[in-house]
This record gives C-alpha cells, sequence and structure tokens, in this order.
C-alpha cells in the first residue's frame, strides 16, 4: 500500500538547489509540509520563498551538532512530526588517489556519510512515531568507474551499504530506510567545488548524455519520483534503486 503525500512532514538536507529543491518543491505540488536546509542562506531562502508557506527554510550546516539538533526541532515543529528523512547534502572531492589530502577526506567523509548517520539517529525517535523512512543517496560513481572520483565514490558506496545495515537496525520500530542511486542530473555540486565553470558544467551534461541508455540526463523531478516510492511504499526498505536513465548499464560508442 502506497502512504498519501498530504499532510506529511519531510525533512530534506540540501534543499537550496538541485535534486534537494527539485525534491522539495515536488512534495509541496503534492501536500507536503517540507523543511529545507542548507549552508547557503540566500539560495535557501530563494526555495523556500519560490514553494511558499508549506516549505520552510532553515540556515544549518549538517557537520555541525548543534545544528543538526536545531535543524530537526525546527522540521518537527514545522511539520507537526516527521514522516521523511532525505538526505541529498553533498559535497564533491575529487583528485589523483596520490595527492590527496587526509583533511579533505575527512572533510568529506563527514558531510556526506558522518552528518547522515547522525541526523538519521536524531530522526528515529520522531519517524518511529509515524512509522516514517529514510533516504540516503548514493551515486553512478559505484557502478562505473570515473578516474578522479575515488573520494566522492567512497563516501556514495558507504552509504548505500549503511543503507542495508540501518534498514535491519530500525526495521523493528516500522522505520524504512532506502537509497535512490541517480545517474547524471544537473547541480551545482561541481560547480560549487571549483571544478567546472557553469558553462563546463552544462557542456559537461551535453557531452554525458549519449553515454545513458534513454539519450539524455535526468531531472530533479524524475529523481523525486524515486524518493516518493521509498517514502511511500510500506514493504520496500534496505534496497538501493537505480534511477539513471540506463548509464550505468556502461553503453560505448565503440
Amino acid at each position: 500500500m502506497m502512504r498519501a503525500i498530504q499532510g506529511m512532514s519531510l525533512l530534506i538536507t540540501g534543499g537550496g538547489t538541485g535534486i534537494g529543491a527539485g525534491t522539495a518543491a515536488y512534495f509541496v505540488k503534492h501536500g507536503a509540509r517540507v523543511t529545507i536546509c542548507g549552508r547557503r542562506a540566500d539560495r535557501i531562502q530563494a526555495t523556500a520563498k519560490a514553494l511558499g508557506p508549506a516549505c520552510h527554510a532553515v540556515v544549518a550546516d549538517i557537520t555541525v551538532a548543534s545544528d543538526r539538533e536545531r535543524l530537526m526541532n525546527e522540521a518537527v515543529t514545522h511539520g507537526g512530526g516527521l514522516d521523511a528523512l532525505v538526505n541529498t547534502a553533498a559535497d564533491m572531492l575529487r583528485g589523483p588517489i596520490s595527492e590527496l589530502r587526509e583533511d579533505d577526506l575527512l572533510k568529506v567523509f563527514h558531510t556526506n556519510v558522518v552528518a547522515a548517520m547522525m541526523l538519521t539517529g536524531l530522526a528515529v525517535p520522531h519517524l518511529e512515531q509515524r512509522k516514517g523512512a529514510v533516504v540516503l543517496f548514493g551515486s553512478v560513481h559505484t557502478r562505473r568507474a570515473y578516474p578522479g572520483a575515488s573520494p566522492y565514490a567512497a563516501t556514495k558506496g558507504a552509504l548505500e551499504t549503511l543503507t542495508k545495515v540501518i534498514a535491519a537496525e530500525v526495521g523493528g520500530k516500522l522505520i524504512r530506510v532506502n537509497c535512490v542511486v541517480p545517474g547524471a542530473v544537473p547541480t551545482d555540486l561541481n560547480i560549487r567545488a571549483g571544478l567546472f565553470t557553469e558553462e563546463e558544467h552544462n557542456k559537461r551534461m551535453d557531452a554525458i548524455a549519449p553515454y545513458h541508455v534513454l539519450g539524455r540526463v535526468g531531472t530533479p523531478e524524475e529523481i523525486a519520483e524515486a524518493v516518493d516510492y521509498c517514502i511511500r511504499a510500506e514493504w520496500f526498505t534496505g534496497q538501493s534503486i537505480v534511477i539513471d536513465g540506463g548509464l550505468s548499464l556502461g553503453l560505448s560508442p565503440f
């Protein structure tokens, strides 16, 4: 049985842009109350303003314990409880394995993995009351090898493994935990990391499109549809759902 979205309360990290913003827009459109967070006040507040009073913006750094606690309290207050935690927030780190710095690695693991784990822990008592759900995010980087992307790929591999372990741990509380694994979707992840300009990023999306079996990159709204299933499907947990237009199939022009 699929639950109704109307009246649900969601907390979406990294909700100011990209997949997070697209997911927030999707659920607000269908009647949910959504709390979004991010470090950039202008992006978070602009997204919330565009989506209306059903969307509440919290400027927060999920790597900071006090920010996580404040964020969770505001989400529960705004939504009158919590039905789902959607962990879209992430940072990117690339570089040759022989040139990586330990502090940079620890920083990207803190944002992508540790913060998501800690937020999930904070969410458990609230999700238990609603028999709710947690959504983590993997990546096509765990399906295809991209040289220089080992730090990001490692964090996403960790999250896919954690999905199974946490699902087993909290299943007795009737909390479901799943992972969405997107293909190429236009976001500002690489731009924020200083890897590409916006123009270079757009050219990169155009270049990778033919490697998707369906011939194009995805949209944040299409990823939100997978998040929808993970949140509303009653008998679905501990799984990674790949939505990548066939990118992981390894299509080659040769």
